[in-house]
């Protein structure tokens, strides 16, 4: 049976973009997945991401289509993919979801397996608090929520600093951005991707 994913991130570097290649990845391993990859609208003046060098960066997923939030209940199970400002979910990404209102009056998303993995600068740049609050308005669109349980067993790693918590797949950038998803955290974000789309096939299949 064919089930619908769809990984709907922002990015502004790069590292949620590689972050999302992961989670659709492993979304793919599921038997009879359909995984498409969206990025929400940026909302940075073009002078501003010239001047910090994202611009540049975001030319190497310039090539994946926008997302709108009409599409959403076209997708079986979603997954979020956001950095951290300040401990919250992107401005863009929010912008994203504050559209979703017609949506959620008519209940399209109700019962709709969902995910969030996440991106900071620093180890404790608010990973849990991010997914967590993000997840308050899935619960108000009656989303499902996934986590990563303990089964991923990247998240017992303690050889390493790693992103990642029960609340969803995340990545470390560094102060000046040059730290890359490490492998590690590549693979629980294949783990996430992998465990909605079992889940969205198992309520289709209902």
């Amino acid at each position: 049976m064919a089930v619908k994913i769809q990984v709907v991130f922002y990015s502004m570097y790069g590292h949620l973009f590689r972050m999302a290649e992961a989670v659709a990845e492993g979304a793919r391993e599921v038997a009879g997945a359909e995984v498409r990859l969206y990025q929400v609208a940026e909302l940075v003046p073009d002078q501003v991401l010239e001047k910090s060098g994202a611009k540049k960066a975001r030319e190497a997923f310039a090539h994946i289509p926008i997302a709108e939030p009409k599409q959403l209940p076209e997708a079986d199970g979603i997954l979020f993919g956001t950095p951290t400002r300040y401990g919250n979910m992107a401005a863009q990404m929010r912008n994203f979801l504050d559209q979703t209102g017609q949506l959620w009056m008519a209940g399209a998303l109700v019962g709709k397996p969902a995910g969030v993995f996440v991106g900071t600068a620093s180890q404790h740049g608010g990973q849990e608090t991010t997914a967590l609050t993000f997840y308050t308005t899935l619960l108000h669109l009656g989303m499902i929520v996934v986590g990563v349980p303990y089964s991923a067993k990247g998240l017992l790693n303690m050889n390493e600093i790693t992103g990642g918590s029960p609340y969803g797949a995340g990545t470390l950038a560094g102060l000046d951005g040059s730290r890359w998803p490490s492998d590690n955290e590549l693979e629980i974000a294949r783990f996430q991707g992998r465990l909605v789309a079992n889940v969205a096939r198992k309520l289709k299949q209902e």
